[in-house]
């Protein structure tokens, strides 16, 4: 594919990186635009997106190091000179959640409606991101049949191997992403309790994540039982089992309230 968009002298537009300020820039948009829902101003706004970085960037590179831990602490090199590679969704998804709990109460802001509007404007960067990958060739998928296939021949792609039909999962990734944001969206107007938009996210990607993973290709993201499970997959089971415990009780309250819990 395209990994690196344009060349302008002696800099580089990567397209990874590109459709990530694509995602943020809409992001903040859908945030800033709803600011009056979470109470905040510009600032605040700011400040919500610089703590949602740090959570994305910790998060994903720990879990990333701890898919191989007994090797990267043996190269640490290697893993220091990759930050701006190899980020594993859930480990950012998961330390963002941590990180945006604690930033929620301190403003004194709803953790369930903060969530909701978080959600949506992250899945935005998410769905965009996934676009990069595709582009850029990391996360990819096995090799396939050719009328199923894409095949990267750039020598700066992450794919591996080059040359050959690899299943486009990470297309496909952006695509539940995306069918995510739609039923936010649709959701919206008939919410029935804060933290319902956020909660749809999570569940939707989780089963979609679970089954494109049988067709990714980047095996070096570790296996909980080798060839069966991974990492992501694992994740996805238990993330999926808390979010859905939550939303039954969200829906419950909401029905026994009579109607719409949400503000």
């Amino acid at each position: 594919m395209h990994p690196e968009l344009f060349h302008f002298g002696s800099i580089t537009l990567y397209s990874y990186g590109f459709m990530i300020m694509m995602g943020v820039l809409v992001a903040f948009f859908v945030v800033y635009r709803n600011r009056a829902e979470l109470g905040l101003d510009l600032d605040g706004v700011s400040e919500l997106f610089l703590y949602c970085f740090l959570g994305v960037f910790v998060g994903g590179k720990i879990f990333f190091f701890l898919e191989k831990p007994g090797y990267y602490a043996t190269h640490m090199g290697e893993f220091l000179d990759n930050l701006g590679r190899g980020f594993v969704f859930y480990g950012s998804f998961l330390f963002t959640v941590a990180v945006l709990v604690w930033w929620f109460r301190k403003r004194g802001i709803p953790l369930a409606k903060g969530f909701d509007w978080v959600g949506m404007g992250g899945a935005f960067v998410h769905a965009f991101g996934k676009i990069g990958c595709f582009l850029s060739g990391c996360c990819h998928g096995v090799a396939c049949d050719p009328a199923y296939g894409v095949v990267y021949t750039h020598p700066h792609s992450s794919a591996e191997p080059l040359g050959v039909p690899l299943y486009p999962v990470q297309l496909w990734d952006s695509a539940i992403i995306f069918t995510c944001l739609g039923l936010m969206f649709w959701t919206q107007k008939r919410q029935k309790f804060d933290g319902q938009l956020f909660l749809i996210y999570g569940l939707v990607y989780a089963v979609g994540r679970f089954f494109t993973e049988m067709y990714r290709g980047d095996e070096a993201r570790g296996y909980i039982i080798d060839k069966w499970l991974t990492h992501s997959q694992a994740i996805a089971m238990v993330v999926f089992a808390t979010l859905a415990i939550v939303y039954w009780k969200g829906l419950r309250s909401a029905n026994k309230a009579g109607g719409s819990n949400a503000s």
